[in-house]
């Protein structure tokens, strides 16, 4: 908005500017808007009219209004001190009823916000990229970005810090988190704290991080036997066998009772065609993932630019259903990149060794 937005506590007024400043919702809000009266019984049953400075007046997307921001246990305090003004609702938070009374009229709300309904894991990774979000995403480095947004399409949900390994040396943590802060990665920052990177899972969009998409990424699939190796967790006829030997002519399973079993070859394949067993969701994500990053890594810079920008088409048309341009790429050749893509946008169809 171009001005400055005054707050006097760092618990609780502080952490709702943050949450204004990057909610999608919200469109302006404004500090200590001019005094409105409220009106409302003393404890006494004495009726009293009090001018009164909210926090902040906020213009959100559907609906306006006031809102105070206070902690839990001020609250609790008010709530004895003028039960009139304050008391908990029934959906656990706080309600104002003065505040109410004054602002529907106008067609406005008024809101009694609570230090128990913060974030603070948003607040912790909104302050970690502080300094990531004053700098203008124009001038980010874009040295080794196509390597990262590769990666990061290549294998949706990769953890932040199986993200840093991969890229040390290639790419400074900085052009990472700049990434992240400028939206070019998508993080949910409500999930786990930046800090802690191997909870964090980063996607290529916010699209990418949905549900189905991710339950695509995740679907079943035949096992090639000659990936299967010791180690491996098969699922077969829904109980869990450890892989404990592959041979020539025979597999040798380990079930979570310890029961050992040897199946011929021939056998485990003819399961495998029936669709009676599978690769546990975790390996098939090991074996998927190893090939992939291998195949990244050998690719030049030029390659994970035609991949991304080929990935980038199939992931808008799966998602939001919008055809590229015949400037970008003919329609049949566009159509043969999705096929290639499984029915969903992968880096590995498009990493390619040969010219454009």
């Amino acid at each position: 908005m171009g001005v400055t937005i005054q707050f006097e506590s760092h618990r609780v007024e502080l952490a709702g500017i943050y949450e204004m400043e990057h909610s999608a919702s919200v469109l302006e809000y404004f500090d200590q808007a001019p005094p409105i009266k409220l009106v409302y019984a003393s404890p006494t049953g004495r009726r009293m009219g009090v001018w009164h400075t909210p926090d902040f007046f906020v213009i959100r997307d559907r609906e306006a209004g006031w809102e105070e921001w206070k902690t839990e246990d001020e609250l609790q305090r008010l709530k004895v001190k003028s039960p009139g003004r304050y008391f908990p609702n029934a959906q656990g938070g706080w309600t104002c009823p003065p505040g109410v009374a004054y602002a529907e009229p106008l067609g406005l709300y008024y809101r009694a916000r609570s230090s128990a309904g913060i974030d603070w894991t948003f607040q912790r990774n909104i302050q970690f990229l502080d300094d990531y979000l004053r700098v203008d995403p124009s001038t980010n480095s874009t040295t080794g970005q196509e390597k990262v947004r590769a990666y990061v399409s290549a294998v949706p949900g990769l953890t932040l810090d199986r993200l840093l390994q991969l890229t040390q040396g290639n790419v400074s943590a900085d052009v990472i988190f700049g990434m992240i802060a400028a939206n070019v990665l998508y993080v949910n920052l409500h999930a786990a704290p930046l800090a802690e990177p191997s909870q964090v899972k980063v996607y290529s969009s916010a699209e990418a991080a949905s549900p189905a998409c991710r339950c695509a990424h995740e679907r079943p699939q035949l096992i090639p036997v000659a990936t299967l190796h010791r180690g491996n967790t098969v699922v077969w006829d829904t109980r869990l066998w450890r892989v404990v030997n592959v041979g020539i002519r025979s597999i040798s399973l380990l079930s979570d009772d310890q029961t050992l079993t040897e199946l011929p070859v021939s056998a485990f394949e003819a399961l495998v065609q029936q669709k009676r067993t599978e690769l546990a969701s975790e390996d098939l994500k090991k074996v998927a993932e190893s090939s992939i990053l291998e195949r990244l890594s050998r690719a030049s810079e030029r390659d994970l630019r035609i991949a991304n920008f080929r990935s980038g088409l199939v992931d808008r048309y799966l998602h939001q259903q919008a055809l590229p341009t015949m400037s970008e790429v003919p329609l049949r050749t566009f159509y043969g990149w999705v096929a290639q893509s499984h029915l969903r946008p992968t880096q590995l169809s498009f990493v390619h060794d040969g010219p454009a």
